[in-house]
């Protein structure tokens, strides 16, 4: 079998995604996290007006990451994840899930052995990278 006969086979043999049934639950639970985001933000900047920009948005972060880690607790973000796929990974909500998820996987093996030791077992990866590209770009930084 030649590389066209093979492409051809593989086209005519692989399953089709449902992209639109996939694509539009993601894009729009994606949007409604963010949108609990940005409402989660305008309300504690009308609640903490002495606080500056770079506060309320660290603020925010914060209590998405805090609720993202509590429904993951309680069951809720793996049925979010279930319906909206990619829709509940790329917020920071998705991240808290990452940690949170191996961390009560692995939680009948102990509190070291299980949970400290396996929590980051798929957001450690993203957190090496995201240190050391931030140390980069600071780096860079200092010479531009």
């Amino acid at each position: 079998m030649d590389k066209e006969q093979y492409k051809q086979y593989v086209k005519d043999t692989a399953p089709r995604s449902p992209e639109v049934r996939t694509l539009l639950p993601a894009f729009f639970v994606g949007g409604l996290i963010c949108a609990i985001g940005q409402a989660i933000s305008d309300l504690l900047s009308l609640w903490l007006k002495d606080f500056e920009k770079d506060q309320i948005a660290a603020l925010t972060s914060a209590i998405l990451i805090f609720l993202g880690a509590l429904l993951t607790g309680l069951g809720v973000y793996d049925k979010i994840g279930k319906f909206a796929g990619g829709g509940s990974i790329v917020p920071i909500t998705g991240f808290a899930n990452s940690i949170v998820s191996p961390a009560m996987e692995y939680n009948r093996e102990g509190i070291f052995f299980g949970v400290c030791a396996k929590m980051f077992t798929i957001a450690g990866p993203i957190i090496v990278i995201g240190i050391a590209v931030s140390v980069l770009v600071g780096i860079i930084g200092m010479f531009l």
